[in-house]
């Protein structure tokens, strides 16, 4: 078996591992490490003692590892307990959530015990299986996905539905729509999900090795240099870990990071009520650049002025997007019409490609267009928009527990900042 196979069968056997985490085993696991003996656990949980040190051994045989010292007088967490702990009461504190958020939005009884419901019949996979509904809206397609059958899934969201006494999904001709409860428990079965995953890495870590997999979100200005430097630099010290990038809009990105689909956003941060619940690192600062193609009339030009500008060929992102607000902004505060686009483009490639083959202006972060740049084929025309700088950094969902990776990732990414002369670090962040 190549390595290829071989790193992919790993990153398979990781998730394989979290989704098939009882639920009710890991909080028989809290209420242990809370009660410190098996039997204090049993009477708290109205469980006999045999049953909970069956699914405390279960547990420890799904992560191959031991989590307890046994004692004459009780158990002790280990330093495998320890690690393991910290994600179970994370996952406590998504479900009460989710018993808030379902009796305030979503219809149940504001006394429902869902914490114990959920535990006691969902398993990774089945929160995923429900994740996957509320997104796919097709249960053939879920069916397929996971590999099983669709009774299979609808019985278990008839026991979740009855179980908490509300529709999670309504049914129709075209497929499913979740209601506002299936919302907000696919909002909240990813939250833990994500938790899950994160434990078999935090595991390995203390063994000193990365594994798992990072899900960056990430936005147009780090994709072209600091984002593929990081990853590379990263990967070839630990190739046991995988890294996905996403690219989206920042608002599905923020989505995702809010529900743990990612680990954190690179890319130009956002006020403060756009990242209502985010905690956001600034990194560097930016501005935005006038740039052509090497042989255009402008770039022989002693002195542009909005004259000129105005009466150029323009490609620019959309209308809406963080750099056409600042160019139209720039504008603005001079008093001035801000340029009509002839072509609105979010891809980097058809703008790379229209700059190249035409007279047109485009208006982005330089560093977007580095390597063309660099090899002399666009320029940056001398027509400086300084009023246009912006922090460029991380955004975290407030209160996350990133995986090791997603960790190292972003001490990477730090790292290719503060190492370029190319990134602009006001003073106080150098």
């Amino acid at each position: 078996m190549n390595k290829k196979n071989e790193h992919h069968k790993v990153i398979a056997h990781a998730d394989s591992v979290a989704l098939g985490i009882n639920l009710r085993h890991l909080r028989a696991f809290s209420a242990v490490a809370s009660a410190g003996s098996i039997a204090a656990a049993a009477e708290a949980l109205f469980r006999v003692a045999s049953a909970v040190t069956r699914s405390i051994l279960d547990l420890e045989a799904a992560l191959g590892r031991p989590l307890f010292d046994r004692r004459s007088r009780g158990v002790a967490l280990n330093a495998y307990g320890d690690l393991v702990l910290v994600r179970a009461l994370r996952i406590e504190r998504e479900f009460e959530e989710a018993r808030t958020q379902l009796a305030a939005r979503g219809g149940i009884d504001s006394t429902a015990d869902v914490h114990s419901l959920f535990t006691s019949i969902l398993n990774g996979r089945r929160l995923a299986v429900i994740a996957s509904l509320a997104e796919k809206r097709n249960m053939p397609a879920v069916a397929r996905e996971f590999g099983i059958t669709q009774p299979a899934i609808s019985s278990a969201l008839k026991d979740l539905e009855s179980g908490l006494g509300v529709t999670l999904f309504n049914r129709n001709a075209r497929g499913l729509t979740a209601t506002p409860a299936g919302e907000i428990v696919a909002f909240y079965f990813k939250r833990v999900l994500s938790e899950l995953r994160h434990i078999g890495p935090d595991i390995a870590a203390s063994e000193g090795t990365l594994q798992g997999s990072v899900n960056v979100g990430a936005l147009p200005l780090g994709r072209t240099q600091i984002l593929p430097l990081a990853i590379a630099s990263l990967l070839a010290r630990h190739p046991g870990l995988h890294v996905t990038t996403v690219e989206s809009p920042y608002d599905a990105l923020a989505a995702s990071l809010r529900s743990g689909d990612i680990d954190f956003i690179l890319g130009a941060l956002r006020s403060a009520g756009e990242a209502k619940d985010l905690q956001q690192e600034p990194l560097f600062e930016d501005r935005i650049s006038v740039i052509a193609r090497a042989g255009h009339p402008l770039a022989r030009a002693k002195r542009i002025d909005f004259r000129m500008l105005r009466e150029a060929s323009w490609t620019l992102s959309r209308h809406g997007s963080p750099s056409r607000e600042l160019l139209e902004r720039f504008f603005s505060d001079a008093r001035q019409a801000p340029p009509l686009p002839a072509v609105e483009t979010g891809d980097l490639a058809v703008l790379r490609g229209l700059l190249l083959e035409s007279d047109m202006l485009t208006a982005i972060s330089a560093h977007q267009l580095r390597y063309e740049i660099r090899d002399g084929s666009l320029v940056v025309l001398d027509f400086p928009l300084e009023e246009t700088r912006r922090e460029i950094g991380l955004t975290q969902r407030l209160g996350a527990f990133p995986s090791p990776g997603a960790r190292a990732l972003m001490n990477e990414i730090r790292k290719v900042v503060a190492g370029s002369p190319d990134f602009h670090v006001p003073k106080g962040r150098q």
